[in-house]
């Protein structure tokens, strides 16, 4: 086979062994792909990418010890040229953006797999990027808007958890006045009605990832 006709070579990362069986079982009939190796974590991803050079990275985002954003950023800082597809269950856009920003050429989400996982392979090999066209959307529809500063994200996640102004005052050793006007930010960046409509934006869009 000549270098033209090499198939695309492809490292699986996933903290879930049934998911990388499930892509192996999808690449297992292209004539054009070949899965070359596997990962559980961020860390393994950076290892088996420098041992075996694949052409596209399938990597998960939510994982033990380093997560995928940052495996991202680690595996294009030392291979500038390296194609990484992000796979995650999250529809919103601030995952997208800052997955993009990692350097991925590719969002794609795990109920989507089956259906366009090679396709998404073959555009990014290609050169161009794949979004889900209702990620795209969301990232259109809130490209405007400032985005959570990293004191409204740590005070919205503890309004998530159930704690009033008073507590998340005395956990970040500030007035609840402070916290007041960080929650009235808050609700004005996402468009939300109340402490509970932020927490159910936030979790859509993947502001907050539990």
């Amino acid at each position: 086979m000549t270098n033209a006709q090499r198939p695309i070579r492809i490292l699986a990362v996933d903290d879930h062994p049934m998911l990388r069986e499930g892509i192996a079982a999808v690449l297992s009939g292209e004539p054009d792909m070949e899965l070359v190796g596997e990962a559980g974590n961020g860390r393994e991803a950076i290892e088996s990418f420098r041992a075996c050079r694949p052409d596209i990275v399938l990597m998960d985002l939510q994982m033990p010890e380093v997560g995928g954003l940052e495996a991202t950023v680690q595996i294009r800082r030392e291979f500038p040229s390296a194609r990484i597809i992000v796979l995650t269950t999250y529809t919103g856009d601030v995952q997208a953006v800052e997955a993009l920003r990692a350097g991925a050429q590719g969002y794609l989400l795990k109920s989507s797999l089956r259906k366009e996982l090679l396709d998404a392979i073959r555009t990014v090999m290609s050169g161009k990027r794949r979004i889900p066209p209702e990620v795209a959307a969301e990232i259109a529809e809130h490209s405007v808007e400032g985005a959570l500063t990293a004191r409204e994200r740590e005070i919205l996640r503890s309004v998530a958890a159930g704690n009033s102004n008073k507590m998340i005052a005395a956990q970040l050793g500030v007035s609840e006045e402070t916290v007041k006007t960080h929650m009235k930010s808050i609700l004005a960046k996402l468009g939300a009605n109340d402490r509970t409509h932020a927490v159910t934006i936030a979790l859509r869009r993947g502001i907050l990832v539990f």
